[in-house]
């Protein structure tokens, strides 16, 4: 499974969850920093990621749209890089869970 990171998420965070989720990557690499909501949503459906975010557009566009792409909503506020790190690793059984069923778009994480 790949994540694809928004830009509301330090690109630090890649380095160190890419043990548990291969070839995820940061919109930052990917030159789409700025970029429209619907330009990030495409390039994921298109490359099968799962983007990540604590944007509540991409849950609307979720909720509107359902998927693919999948969408692990941040539900945070400001916190260390370190804690968004804890909170995919810890959460590694639930997020591969959400990825194989069909039935659901969103997970929202706290």
């Amino acid at each position: 499974m790949k994540l694809l990171l928004d830009e509301n998420l330090s690109d630090r965070i890649i380095s160190q969850i890419t043990d548990l989720y291969p070839e995820s990557v940061h919109v930052k690499t990917l030159a789409l920093i700025q970029s429209e909501d619907l330009l990030i949503w495409e390039y994921a459906k298109a490359n099968n990621f799962v983007i990540v975010s604590k944007d509540s557009d991409f849950h609307q566009r979720s909720i509107l749209y359902g998927h693919p792409p999948k969408f692990i909503y941040l539900r945070i506020g400001n916190c260390p890089t370190s804690r968004i790190v804890q909170i995919l690793r810890n959460n590694y059984a639930t997020i591969i869970q959400f990825y194989n069923t069909e039935q659901e778009s969103i997970l929202v994480l706290t």
